[in-house]
């Protein structure tokens, strides 16, 4: 039996040739559904350097970075069924509120925010799920609440009145403490994380009822005192002229020297 060696192999190439175009097709042809099924939103707003932010987004993820510029700049994907998005500008304060302006509408895809403040602004914002990240803040208030489930991270946060709560996920905080400032943390389940500078001064109540996962760090304990075997520390580090308040119910504690 004689078989045509240049034929056979031709058909193999031929084949393996044409699998990848279809191939590159069905790629090609997913990869515009992604794009297609995303919507995007922009806006850009003149702002003063104590500008406030307010948003409340339904699901998605918030980002919000300082930066040196006299402007609020949003971006947002919106996933179909797209969600309205009306901000508005009111005085000092630019307001997003995805849950008034898409109210009375069963389902809206998940909106990710990417928003851009003056680096001295007052930053509150929280939605039902997904995560939130706060970047490079001075304000005098950063507050970050999830209802549900997500992680919160606020990097390089120096403000007087910080405030951090979900239901299911962690929380990282990295900052510095200001004196007379206050300090919040509460989560359900999951671990929150403090990374602040080793001179921090403050009045502490940290609770951990059912892990008892306390741990302070570095920090002194000197001034310490350990309430129902381990599940909650009450006492100050320094002249204890902040107060921090953490609690979490499923959860870890930790601090870390900055």
């Amino acid at each position: 039996m004689n078989l045509d060696l240049h034929n056979l192999f031709g058909f193999s190439a031929s084949k393996k040739t044409t699998i990848l175009l279809w191939l590159s097709v069905v790629f090609f042809t997913f990869s515009i559904a992604e794009i297609s099924a995303q919507a995007k939103f922009a806006k850009t707003y003149p702002a003063s350097k104590t500008v406030q932010l307010r948003l409340i987004n339904r699901s998605g993820t918030v980002t919000v970075e300082g930066w040196d510029r006299s402007e609020v700049a949003i971006s947002a994907y919106m996933e179909k069924p797209a969600a309205n998005i009306a901000p508005q500008s009111l005085s000092g304060m630019i307001v997003i509120n995805l849950v008034k302006d898409n109210q009375g509408r069963n389902e809206v895809g998940n909106v990710n925010f990417l928003i851009r403040v003056p680096y001295t602004s007052s930053v509150d914002i929280e939605t039902r799920m997904g995560n939130l990240n706060v970047s490079n803040i001075q304000g005098n208030l950063v507050r970050a609440h999830i209802s549900s489930e997500g992680d919160i991270i606020l990097m390089n946060v120096v403000s007087p009145a910080v405030v951090a709560e979900n239901g299911i996920g962690d929380i990282f905080f990295d900052g510095e403490i200001k004196r007379e400032g206050s300090y919040r943390f509460t989560s359900m389940r999951g671990a929150i994380n403090l990374r602040i500078p080793f001179e921090s001064s403050f009045k502490l109540v940290a609770t951990a009822p059912t892990t008892r996962s306390i741990n302070l760090g570095s920090f002194p304990n000197n001034n310490m005192n350990f309430v129902g075997n381990g599940r909650r520390i009450v006492g100050k580090i320094g002249d204890g002229s902040a107060t921090f308040t953490v609690t979490n119910q499923r959860g870890s504690i930790a601090f870390i020297r900055r």
